[in-house]
C-alpha cells in the first residue's frame, strides 16, 4: 500500500532504496539493523507499528516523508516480518553488533577448559534466542524442539572446543586462538537446522513478485536455512579470526607481554529476503505453480 506525503508517493511494501544497487541494499540493511534502534521505548515501537498499519490500510497521515520511513525502519527492526509479533530485544538483528562484539571477544580471551565451557554455553544460549526470535514464517516451535536444539548445539560447541583445545596444545599458538571460531561454526551447523526443523518438514511460505502467496516449500526452507548457517559462520569470521591473528602477531612481538593490560581492550575494539528459481522447488510445488495464471519463474521467501 502506498501513500502520498511531501508530494512524494511512498510504498511501504518495498524498501526505501533501490535494491538493484549495492548502495541501496547496504542503506536498507543498516537502517533496519542500526543498534540505536534498541534504544526505542515500548511507546516508540507501538507508535511505529500503528503508523505502518494505518498506512497499509490506506489511511492518510499528516506525517513527513522522513517520519514515515523512520517508523517503518523501526517497525522492521523490532517486529517479526511474518507474524507481526514484537521480537525479543537481544534476538533482534539490531542487537547483533553489540552482543557479538562483547560475546565473541570474551570467548576468545578465555582459553582454559572451564572458560571455554562457560563462554560456549553463553554463546549457544544467545544463538538459541536469536534463532527462535528470527524463525521463518508462522511455524510453531515446541518447547521440546527448542530444548533439544539448545542442548545439542551447546554440547556440540563445548565438545568441539574442549576437544580441539586438547588437540592443539603441541601446535603453534595461533591454532589454539582459532578454536573458539571452530566451535561456533560447528554449533551453528547443529543449532539452526534443529531450531527450524518444522520448516524443513512443513515448508515455508513462498511468494511471486507481486507478493501473492503460492504455498509452502520445503526446498525454499532448506535453501534459506543453509544460507543462514553459512552467513552466521561468515558473520563470526571477522571478529573471531582477524583479532586472533592480530593478537598472535602482537604476542610474538612481545607487545602484550610488555603491556598486558592492553589484551582485553584491543580484542574488544577489533571486534533479508531471498529468491530462487521455480525449477529448484520440489516437484509438487512446481506443478502447483505451473497451473496458475501467469505462473512466475522466480519465487521469494523470507530466509
Amino acid at each position: 500500500m502506498s501513500v502520498m506525503t511531501d508530494g512524494k508517493k511512498i510504498n511501504l511494501e518495498e524498501p526505501r532504496w533501490d535494491q538493484n544497487t549495492y548502495g541501496g541494499r547496504a542503506r536498507h540493511f543498516f537502517a533496519t539493523t542500526n543498534p540505536f534502534n534498541l534504544l526505542a521505548t515500548s511507546n516508540d515501537l507501538e507508535r511505529a507499528r500503528k503508523i505502518v498499519r494505518k498506512i497499509k490500510k490506506g489511511t492518510e497521515l499528516e506525517l513527513s516523508n522522513e517520519e514515515i520511513w523512520r517508523a517503518k525502519h523501526l517497525y522492521d527492526s523490532a517486529f517479526h516480518p511474518d507474524t507481526g509479533e514484537k521480537m525479543l530485544l537481544i534476538g533482534r538483528m539490531s542487537a547483533q553488533v553489540p552482543m557479538n562484539m562483547l560475546k565473541n571477544k570474551l570467548g576468545i580471551l578465555g582459553r582454559s577448559n572451564p572458560a571455554v565451557i562457560f563462554w560456549q554455553w553463553i554463546n549457544q544460549s544467545f544463538n538459541a534466542i536469536v534463532n527462535y526470535t528470527n524463525r521463518s514464517g508462522d511455524s510453531p516451535i515446541t518447547n521440546m524442539q527448542l530444548g533439544v536444539s539448545y542442548l545439542l548445539a551447546s554440547s556440540g560447541a563445548v565438545i568441539t572446543a574442549v576437544g580441539l583445545n586438547s588437540a592443539v596444545k603441541s601446535l603453534p599458538p595461533i591454532v589454539g586462538r582459532l578454536v573458539p571460531f571452530a566451535a561456533v561454526a560447528a554449533a551453528n551447523c547443529v543449532n539452526i537446522p534443529m531450531m527450524r526443523m518444522h520448516e524443513l518438514q512443513k515448508g515455508i511460505p513462498i511468494f511471486d513478485a507481486y507478493g501473492r502467496r503460492l504455498g509452502e516449500s520445503t526446498s525454499a526452507a532448506a535453501s534459506g536455512i543453509t544460507q543462514v548457517v553459512l552467513s552466521r559462520i561468515a558473520m563470526a569470521s571477522p571478529s573471531m579470526v582477524i583479532p586472533p591473528l592480530i593478537m598472535n602477531h602482537l604476542e610474538t612481538k612481545g607487545v602484550l607481554k610488555k603491556f598486558p593490560m592492553l589484551n582485553a581492550p584491543i580484542q574488544i575494539v577489533l571486534c533479508g529476503l531471498c529468491s530462487m528459481s521455480v525449477s529448484s522447488l520440489e516437484p509438487e510445488m512446481r506443478v502447483n505453480i505451473g497451473n496458475k495464471l501467469n505462473a512466475p519463474d522466480i519465487v521469494y521467501f523470507n530466509k
